[in-house]
Formats: structure tokens, sequence, C-alpha cells
């Protein structure tokens, strides 16, 4: 393999995983110049995180199980030109119920494109480099909630909040082209690609306990997330000229985790993830406990910022290994269980946030947040004793 060509394919996926991540993450930061803007509530803005989440969820394993034998290279470029489309559309938007489709075109279209990302990831990957390089991929995430929506925030909040779109559409074109030339054109599914036995994978009660885990680990965090900005305004008194640096310190967190999540994937990632849940749990805890001490708080969130994707590698390699040695018809519907089951997880931790910050209030977050913790910690241990 050439060490050029390889950093050249993965400096793509990982940028491809960069636009998904600003595409969906960037809400969070401009919603109140989103809603201003289409003359709608904020907490109608907010929906559209949950959205996103229930419509990624819902359609990818559909999509993803009706790609059988097709070129993955095909399905990577139509997926993503789709897009680059809808952020175009996203940019231009002149109402809510434009915005309303152009999400879900996104949502429809993000999902395949980074199952398919991921299987490419691992599939030009030597060996000994495969959960490095498919880290890296997903660091493309975190690299945009450490720079792209800090960055997107202050554009938004200085000039214009289209202008972050308009630049990812016009970057996903060139991503796209890129992908066309560089990407293999030969790499496909193999084995029998029906319906029903694509499906198998999900009676492997392996499969079936490590979903819950991305469930879990985004349920926690996004019950803190979607609210972070009001949280942080409104609960802890930071003014609006710390959320730069605040949203940038955050997802330095997460991209420092996803890092960690690279190095633990081939190193007894079971014992290493619990310890990592175990200090979710406590900063959540101590969130909702030190929420009258603003810095203490934020520090609790950052710490929470520290895993928020410390499971991705190793729990991506754990489904995408029992597909590889046991369900090789349905190599590309596990590489998406991840993302799948973690917009899930998004799904639900935004609703119960927005549950819980009507009923109780900001402040009860964190402590209903560290339930999910607490549950994926007693995932962990099924599924130690299972591997056993």
């Amino acid at each position: 393999m050439n060490t050029h060509k390889l950093k050249l394919q993965c400096s793509i996926l990982t940028g491809l995983a960069f636009l998904m991540g600003l595409s969906q993450f960037i809400i969070i930061g401009i919603i109140n110049n989103l809603a201003s803007s289409v003359q709608t509530s904020i907490s109608q803005v907010g929906l559209l995180v949950t959205l996103f989440a229930i419509v990624y969820a819902v359609a990818t394993p559909i999509i993803n199980l009706l790609v059988g034998h097709v070129y993955l290279h095909k399905v990577l470029i139509s997926f993503f030109g789709i897009f680059a489309f809808s952020n175009l559309l996203t940019a231009v938007t002149i109402d809510y119920n434009t915005l309303l489709v152009s999400r879900v075109l996104t949502a429809l279209s993000s999902g395949p494109s980074i199952s398919v990302a991921i299987t490419f990831a691992a599939a030009i990957a030597p060996s000994e480099k495969r959960a490095w390089i498919v880290s890296w991929v997903f660091s493309g995430f975190s690299i945009a909630s450490v720079f792209g929506v800090p960055l997107g925030t202050w554009i938004s909040d200085n000039f214009n909040w289209r202008l972050t779109f308009w630049g990812i559409f016009i970057l996903a074109v060139i991503l796209t082209i890129l992908a066309y030339f560089l990407l293999p054109h030969s790499l496909r599914q193999t084995g029998n690609a029906s319906l029903d036995s694509q499906l198998k994978v999900l009676t492997d009660k392996r499969i079936l306990w490590g979903i819950l885990l991305p469930i879990l680990n985004f349920g926690a965090i996004y019950m803190i997330y979607t609210y972070l900005k009001p949280l942080l305004i409104y609960k802890l008194g930071f003014s609006h000229s710390w959320m730069t640096i605040i949203l940038f310190l955050y997802g330095l967190c997460g991209l420092i985790s996803n890092q960690i999540s690279g190095r633990i994937a081939n190193h007894d990632w079971l014992k290493t993830l619990g310890k990592f849940i175990l200090l979710q749990a406590v900063s959540l805890i101590l969130l909702s406990v030190l929420i009258k001490i603003n810095w203490l708080a934020l520090t609790a969130i950052l710490l929470m910022a520290l895993t928020m994707a410390i499971q991705n590698s190793p729990v991506q390699l754990y489904y995408m290994n029992i597909a590889k040695e046991d369900y090789p018809q349905s190599l590309i519907i596990a590489s998406s269980f991840n993302s799948i089951f973690s917009n899930v997880g998004v799904a639900i931790g935004s609703f119960a946030g927005g549950l819980v910050t009507d009923s109780l209030g900001l402040g009860f977050l964190g402590m209903f947040a560290s339930l999910f913790s607490l549950a994926s910690l007693g995932v962990i241990r099924v599924i130690t004793r299972n591997n056993n």
C-alpha cells in the first residue's frame, strides 16, 4: 500500500466526517440566529436536533440494507452529492418548512455516507492500523466540534449563519470530486445480500447488548449538549462572549476522547471503557451538585466531554469484527450500527433533556443524565461476562 495515497484517502474520509459533523452540530451553536431568521421559536428549531437523529437512525439501516452488492464507491458519491445539495438548500432557506426539508435530506444522506466511509477506512487500512484509521475518521466529528462549531457560531453571531452552510456546500462538492478519483472503485459487500441474511447479525446477542452502549452514552451526553448554551448562560451565568471559548474547549475534550478511543480499541477495551463511563456518571452528578459554582460546574461538563467519543472505535470494531467473522453479508449494516444507535441516543437524550428542563429546570439535567451512564456500566458488565 502506498503510504502517501493511504494518508490522502484517510484525509478525504476524515474530511467527509468533519462536514457531516459540522452540519449536524452547528444547529446547537446558531439556534438563536436560525430561529430569528425563519421566524419561529427556539424550541421549534431545537426539535430539528431530535428530528435529525430520528430520521438518521430510522433511514440509515433501511438504506444500508438496500445497498446489497452495489459498488460502495457509487453509494458514497451518490449520497454525499445529496448531502452537498441539502446543505445548499439550508443556506438559501427562507422559511421553517424549507429548513425542515433540508435537515431531513441531510440526515438521510449522512447515515449511508458515514457508514460507507467507515467501511472504506477499515478496508484500505493494514490490519495493525485499522483501529487507528477508523478512530481518525471518527475524529472528523470531534474536529467539527473543536473548530467548526465555535467558528460557525462566531460567523453566525458576527456576520450571517448562512455563510457556514455555503462553506459546507462548497467543501462537500470538492471532497465528492476527490473521493470519486482517489477512493477504490471495486469495494463491495460479499456473501448473500438478501435482506433476511443481512439482518441475521441482529439476532446475535453480542450485537444486541453492544448496541446499547452508544444509545446510553449519547443519551447521557445529549441531555446536556443539546441544552449546553442555555445551561451555560441562564444557569451558570456565563456571558455570550464566553460561548466560543467554552465550545472550543468542549470540542477539544471530545477530540482527545476520540484519540483515546482509537488507542484502547485493541487493548482490553471493555475494562478501560468502564472506567471512562464511571467518570462520566460522576461528572454528571457533580454538575447538578455544583450547579451554583459556575467554574466547578463547567469543569464537570468538560470532564463529561472527555468521555463523549470514548466508545466510538472499540465498539465500531466490535460490531465489524463480529460481522466479518460470522455475518460477512452484513458488513455495511454492521459498520453503521455505532452511528445509527448513537443517533438513537441523541434523540432520546435531547427529548428527555427537554422534559427535564420543562418540568424541573436546567439544574437537574446532570442528575438524570447520570442514570444513562449507570445503566451503561451494567451493560459493560454483561458484555464482559458474555465474552469470557
